[in-house]
């Protein structure tokens, strides 16, 4: 998938007020600090369009960006970050959780986890609440630019373990990226290419 077009729409605390095209959805979450907005300036090939910041919790809207006309890529607010107050943090919870429970136009969220550290608690509860709720997701470990292929290789590997040993039979699908190397640019626009040819297809 080339992309021709990147457009902020909205950002907004209330599912009830996102975009009601019937378009395609995909939303991009994960601990704060992971590299999640870097990853979306990265596949979109804006260097700015996603903000990013070396201070955690930076997002903290649901934010809308229109990519090529005819879906949505979705930047939720990382979860986890301390720093945050409680208040906020459960408003943050809220309109995440309802973002999920309530989108109809989501298609699929993609959870970034660094893959440089072990997996996390708040992380693997996270995943089984999406699984829970029947959301389709993929995980997406970032910063593989920081590590030897065989690392990454052996990171992903135990990572799966741990997920297939708990409340998963099956590992979900996972993509290896590095925003600034521009690895798994590719992998993940052809995934979110076939959904959407998929999805068009089937809402003609």
């Amino acid at each position: 998938m080339k992309i021709k077009s990147a457009d902020f729409v909205m950002s907004n605390s209330d599912v009830a007020k996102c975009p009601n095209e019937p378009l395609p959805e995909y939303a991009f979450i994960g601990r704060s600090n992971v590299g999640k907005s870097s990853l979306i300036n990265m596949l979109t090939e804006r260097k700015s369009l996603a903000k990013t910041s070396g201070r955690p919790g930076k997002t903290q809207l649901i934010n809308h960006f229109k990519i090529n006309g005819n879906w949505f890529l979705v930047d939720l607010p990382g979860y986890g970050y301390a720093r945050v107050s409680k208040r906020d943090k459960k408003t943050f919870q809220k309109y995440i959780t309802d973002y999920f429970l309530k989108r109809e136009q989501l298609v699929s969220a993609f959870v970034l986890v660094d893959i440089r550290h072990s997996p996390q608690n708040i992380d693997m509860e996270f995943m089984e609440y999406l699984g829970g709720n029947m959301v389709p997701f993929s995980i997406v470990f970032t910063k593989a630019d920081k590590l030897k292929p065989a690392i990454i290789e052996k990171n992903v590997a135990n990572y799966l373990k741990e997920l297939t040993a708990g409340a998963w039979e099956e590992a979900p699908n996972h993509f290896v990226t590095s925003s600034s190397k521009n690895i798994g640019r590719d992998e993940l626009l052809i995934y979110i290419d076939e959904i959407n040819e998929q999805y068009f297809k089937e809402t003609k």
